[in-house]
């Protein structure tokens, strides 16, 4: 190697080594709910030097970029023989996504890529691009891995940005080996955001989706959805009722989805969505809680009002801005919960709180009243609670 390759490449070294093991703090004082960190845990900049560049000084004599990275967001979570391990959506900068797995010890610092990207089998109609994976591990036994796949709509042969959106499924035993299935069919025309549901019901596969009429618009579909089907080796399910409709002037008007599989707790189901509304500067994503009853999942028991996680500070700024977006998180055996959340289609972040913290957040946050009299009406009543109690206690 030359001296100025040489060095370059060894720039490039430390400069990775000191981003993937720079320590990551909570940041001080939080909302009580849950812990932001300094740092997102997985950049564009975590993804291996190895997949960027071509480290063969006689094919690459200026150690130039060849397939560059753009994003590293939306990435499906599950603790792996005790790592904590990120499905992460990787795009190049030929705006094409990929899967890839990133392994962390304490879940909340020093995410490595695994060598490899995940190669993903091709369903029968390869798909043009896939993103945004939950991984589901079933009590059947397997893994499941549920994502959006993208595909030109061949109806309109005359608009290049025509497309449609299908629900891909994958699985595995090992997160090494991964088995193509049949994309789901239901009776919607596209389908994104589809969510595994971690037990049989009823001897049945539950699955949450997304009815909606166009690739972007939601259109008639009316929220999130449910649905079952007897098999996933060609998952059907023929008929989506839904669970959680969208509401008018809240934080999912214009469209809601399922993120992450829900964790099952002593109170029900803990479901993490996101909610969509617009804006005059465009849609805005955030994400909101709810629970459902045990044994009948698609029943809501609670459901606090607003969002529970928004874009703040640099997560507010990125490729597409004003967006949180989560399709992972990770239970603890220790009660501890771990929510991986992508912000404007950039980085990936972490919070962590625990399972009981949010079950108190959802059971005494008060609902939506859906409009500006009982929402004045709520904060006014806890006022008024707060200043009997602060009189008493000679605060003021």
């Amino acid at each position: 190697m030359t001296d100025n390759f040489d060095a370059r490449l060894v720039a490039l070294r430390e400069a990775h080594t000191e981003l993937v093991d720079r320590p990551n703090p909570p940041i001080k004082p939080d909302n009580g709910i849950y812990a932001r960190y300094a740092h997102p845990v997985i950049s564009a900049a975590h993804a291996p030097l190895h997949w960027r560049y071509d480290l063969d000084e006689r094919s690459n004599p200026y150690l130039m970029e060849r397939l560059g990275v753009n994003a590293a967001f939306n990435a499906g979570a599950i603790k792996w023989e005790h790592k904590y391990v990120l499905c992460v959506r990787t795009e190049g900068w030929d705006r094409k996504s990929f899967f890839a797995l990133a392994e962390s010890d304490d879940g909340v610092s020093g995410f490595r890529f695994r060598d490899l990207p995940i190669e993903l089998p091709e369903a029968a109609e390869p798909a043009t691009n896939v993103y945004d994976m939950r991984l589901t591990r079933h009590e059947d036994g397997y893994v499941y891995g549920t994502f959006c796949a993208e595909r030109h709509d061949d109806a309109k042969p005359h608009d290049p940005s025509a497309a449609t959106a299908a629900a891909g499924i994958v699985r595995t035993r090992d997160l090494e080996r991964w088995e193509r299935l049949p994309d789901l069919k239901t009776n919607s025309s596209q389908q994104r955001n589809v969510v595994l549901h971690p037990e049989f019901v009823d001897g049945r596969y539950m699955l949450y989706t997304r009815p909606q009429d166009g690739f972007i618009d939601a259109g008639s579909g009316g929220g999130i959805a449910y649905g079952f089907t007897n098999t996933m080796e060609g998952a059907v399910v023929s008929e989506e009722k839904i669970l959680d409709p969208r509401v008018y002037h809240t934080v999912k008007e214009v469209k809601n989805g399922q993120g992450p599989a829900p964790i099952k707790t002593r109170e029900g189901w803990l479901h993490l969505a996101h909610g969509v509304r617009n804006t005059a500067a465009g849609l805005r994503y955030t994400c909101y809680l709810f629970v459902t009853e045990r044994d009948r999942p698609w029943i809501i028991k609670y459901a606090p009002g607003g969002h529970l996680l928004a874009p703040e500070g640099d997560e507010r700024v990125g490729d597409v801005s004003n967006v949180v977006f989560s399709n992972g998180w990770i239970a603890d055996e220790d009660d501890r919960v771990f929510i991986y959340y992508g912000s404007s289609d950039t980085r990936t972040h972490v919070a962590t709180t625990t399972i009981e913290r949010l079950l108190d957040y959802a059971k005494n946050t008060p609902a939506d009243g859906y409009t500006s009299g009982a929402s004045v009406r709520q904060r006014t009543d806890l006022a008024r609670r707060n200043l009997e109690l602060m009189k008493a206690k000679g605060w003021r």
